[in-house]
């Protein structure tokens, strides 16, 4: 008797549990589906035609005078922007500029893109201030776009990882590291289709990587690792040059 009970209750929770798993399957690939057209439009079909200066006349770049940023005020330039420089150093600042085309005024348009870093997604120990400074600008930048949409103007938060720069001292370009330039040409068709972008396809499939599959504390956990390599190579290299030049002052 209880055996036809069971028999009779799963018969009855047939048709429901039925409806559940298709709904399911159902919601799952059309989030799919959704999913694949969008990284389609972005990182294949791109927006490339959308940075002209019919959009606005200005274009403003911060970290304008070496690597990444120097790459987009020359880009855009080439485009017929106005470009606005912001950096640091002002004798840097006034020979970028003098090699950009003059500048053409500034009223209710533009875009403004903001160079954060991959380091700004999660915190990154022993780049702890450097990491943080950078989820300010990438913050900043996501509510500044809010805020001025409605008048036309694009703010965009970049978050590249590593590329082959100066400050990152990587002398070869590769796949996952390249050169400024190819990240600008690659970034620059993302503005208007994303607000925070890590800019570079490689560069998109490794931050989704490490915010959607790998738990933060593995991304902490590795990053720190692998700064405490780099510090103590640091280390050791400056205490060799210390010894070195010990020697040569005795033998002197």
């Amino acid at each position: 008797m209880n055996w036809m009970n069971v028999e009779e209750t799963l018969r009855r929770a047939e048709a429901p549990l039925f409806w559940v798993g298709a709904f399911t399957v159902a919601s799952l690939a059309l989030w799919l589906l959704y999913r694949l057209l969008s990284g389609f439009r972005i990182w294949v079909l791109g927006n490339g035609q959308l940075l002209s200066p019919k959009l606005g006349k200005w274009a403003v770049v911060t970290g304008a005078t070496d690597g990444i940023g120097k790459s987009y005020a020359e880009e855009l330039a080439r485009r017929g922007f106005a470009v606005m420089l912001i950096s640091r150093s002002q004798d840097k600042l006034d020979d970028v500029a003098k090699s950009l085309e003059p500048p053409v005024h500034p009223r209710s348009k533009g875009v403004v893109l903001n160079i954060s870093s991959a380091s700004g997604m999660y915190p990154v120990p022993l780049l702890t201030v450097y990491s943080s400074t950078k989820a300010f600008v990438d913050f900043f930048s996501r509510g500044l776009q809010e805020e001025y949409r409605r008048q036309g103007i694009i703010i965009q938060s970049v978050l590249p990882f590593f590329v082959a720069t100066k400050m990152t001292r990587i002398r070869k370009p590769t796949l996952d590291k390249p050169t400024p330039e190819r990240y600008v040409a690659a970034e620059l068709a993302t503005v208007g289709l994303q607000g925070q972008t890590n800019g570079y396809f490689p560069h998109a499939v490794m931050g989704w990587l490490t915010t959607k599959l790998v738990p933060i504390d593995l991304v902490i956990f590795f990053g720190a690792a692998m700064n405490r390599l780099q510090r103590t190579g640091y280390l050791r290299r400056k205490m060799l040059r210390e010894q070195r030049n010990g020697d040569s002052l005795k033998n002197d």
